[in-house]
């Protein structure tokens, strides 16, 4: 004889990704009210996206490098909207399941969006959503396409904080929690891995116990590593841990379909030369730069040896870290050059193109 289940029982035997998928709005609407993280200015601390919200999300930023590198300018920066809640299953968790492009476009960290017919297309689309869904906006997303550097470009800037900052008090006391994403889009596109981070601005009276704790939580003392990475604002916001989730049949499918064996074919995709040729000129002129001061300074030092004015002109040998440094960018660039080349000729062999 088969007994039956708790509901307890039942739940526990229910995966959490699919859990995200059912909504339990009398839980939701508890934990709305009670609103936990207005106690604690760090209660939040992961994001869960869907497969649905990542791939508009990473499409829409995609879509500002193409669009500024055909006009023949900069990649543009774009902004959207997120749907989503908190998760009443883990309460320090936020979901979000779609993801709305906003008629915004804008450069370096200035994305603002305060354009009369942008705040008539959010109030229009939010009413919308209101009638057909039970999620509401908790969120905003937007890219920072500046180049491919040794650090990611995902961070606040001022303005991104300023932002931040004022959709947290207008919407987290009504149980609507609000977050913010930062995508780069030249990194992503490079490591081919969504290069994405999330963050929350903390209330202007909060002061971190620790003076120099990044948004990460990791401990930084130079002060031009802590602005590098994380901007003039590094110590007015906090990272949350990004997580993706999809049910189980899409896991199943994808993990037991789409193995290695069937994506052989990715080892030969060839970077655009849109995404690699500026930063092989970025390093190529600072390699030069480098290359000329040292060879100023020595032939400003005074010394001459048996070889006569020669000696003068020589470089010092390369000791500095910023000329290591230098030379190890374009070493690493002629290699991933090379390789790209390399994989390019095998693929017009493999698949004979242009014969």
């Amino acid at each position: 004889m088969e007994l039956e289940k708790s509901p307890s029982e039942t739940k526990e035997e229910t995966s959490q990704p699919d859990a995200r998928f059912h909504l339990d709005e009398a839980a939701l609407e508890t934990l709305r009210t009670e609103a936990p993280w207005m106690k604690n200015p760090k209660y939040f601390q992961s994001v869960t996206i869907s497969p649905s919200a990542i791939i508009k999300i990473m499409m829409h930023c995609q879509s500002g490098v193409d669009k500024g590198i055909q006009k023949g300018g900069n990649p543009i920066e774009v902004m959207g909207l997120l749907l989503g809640r908190p998760d009443t299953l883990n309460s320090n968790t936020l979901i979000i399941t779609d993801a709305f492009p906003l008629p915004i476009e804008g450069f370096e960290t200035r994305v603002v969006a305060d354009d009369e017919h942008v705040v008539n297309h959010m109030i229009s689309l939010g009413e919308s959503l209101e009638a057909t869904r039970k999620e509401k906006f908790m969120g905003w997303y937007h890219s920072h396409p500046f180049d491919l550097s040794e650090h990611s470009h995902c961070f606040l800037s001022q303005t991104d904080l300023t932002t931040q900052l004022q959709w947290q008090r207008a919407e987290d006391p009504h149980g609507n929690p609000f977050v913010a994403l930062v995508v780069d889009p030249l990194r992503s596109m490079y490591t081919e891995y969504p290069e994405i981070k999330a963050f929350r601005a903390y209330p202007p009276e909060y002061n971190s116990p620790v003076p120099i704790e990044c948004p990460n939580g990791s401990i930084e003392t130079s002060d031009q590593i802590r602005l590098e990475k994380w901007g003039s604002c590094w110590n007015r916001y906090y990272e949350l841990k990004v997580e993706y989730y999809m049910s189980t049949v899409s896991r199943k499918v994808i993990v037991d379909g789409l193995t290695q064996d069937s994506l052989w074919m990715r080892s030969l995709v060839r970077a655009p030369p849109s995404l690699w040729m500026p930063q092989m000129k970025s390093v190529a002129n600072d390699f030069v730069h480098a290359a000329n001061s040292k060879i100023v300074g020595s032939a400003g030092g005074g010394g001459r040896s048996a070889m006569g004015s020669r000696s003068s002109v020589r470089p010092d040998p390369p000791q500095s870290q910023e000329w290591n440094k230098v030379v190890m960018q374009v070493s690493d660039l002629a290699m991933e050059h090379l390789a790209q080349e390399t994989l390019q000729e095998s693929k017009n062999i493999v698949f004979s193109v242009g014969l």
